[in-house]
């Protein structure tokens, strides 16, 4: 499976840590969020990739709950 990720200015505490939400969809076009604790970028690109992660926006769609069963 492949999923395309763009992130968002949203933040959310999950199991006691600070979580920022994702959004995308994956090459078959379903929606999905993800919840991303820690991004690395190899050494060497540190200052292109924080640059490229502080560009946010809003999320699509405020989304209350999410099924269980679908949260890995």
């Amino acid at each position: 499976m492949k999923i395309t990720l763009w992130n968002t200015d949203k933040m959310v505490v999950l199991n006691g840590v600070q979580t920022r939400v994702w959004e995308g969809k994956t090459e078959s076009g379903i929606p999905v969020h993800a919840f991303i604790v820690r991004v690395a970028a190899p050494i060497g690109t540190d200052d292109q990739f924080a640059a490229e992660l502080e560009e946010t926006r809003a999320p699509s769609a405020e989304v209350a709950a999410y099924p269980a069963r679908m949260v890995l």
